[in-house]
């Protein structure tokens, strides 16, 4: 395995929910997780702690189902369980890259954006 996640590996995305997203609401996140290889469930918990364990979970089960990750249960003592991208679930780093950036460049103009329209509306 490699080291642990960094705790602010989601600081520069800001709290807006990203405009571009896989299947389900954390699926870019998980992926960008599990980019350096097979992890647990609590290293992928620590830049995700804005996520309840439970949602988490969910998803990580979700995308099992997709084919975007694998699940092995290791039996060795301690028993323990790791998560890991699928080939196919590797094939969406390249968009997933691609949407981070647009974000990174045009999240500014979405935000004023949204702000105009709800001035808008009120």
């Amino acid at each position: 395995m490699t080291g642990p996640l960094d705790s602010e590996l989601f600081a520069s995305c800001g709290t807006v929910r990203p405009p571009v997203q896989v299947g389900g609401k954390w699926d870019a996140q998980i992926i960008f997780c599990l980019l350096g290889g097979a992890r647990r469930f609590s290293e992928i918990q620590v830049p995700m702690r804005h996520v309840a364990p439970k949602v988490l979970t969910e998803s990580l089960r979700t995308m099992e189902r997709d084919g975007f990750v694998s699940r092995t249960v290791h039996s060795e003592s301690p028993r323990h369980v790791t998560y890991a991208l699928t080939t196919l679930g590797y094939t969406l780093t390249q968009p997933l890259q691609a949407a981070c950036e647009w974000s990174q460049k045009h999240l500014p103009e979405v935000i004023e954006s949204r702000r105009q329209h709800e001035a808008g509306l009120a």
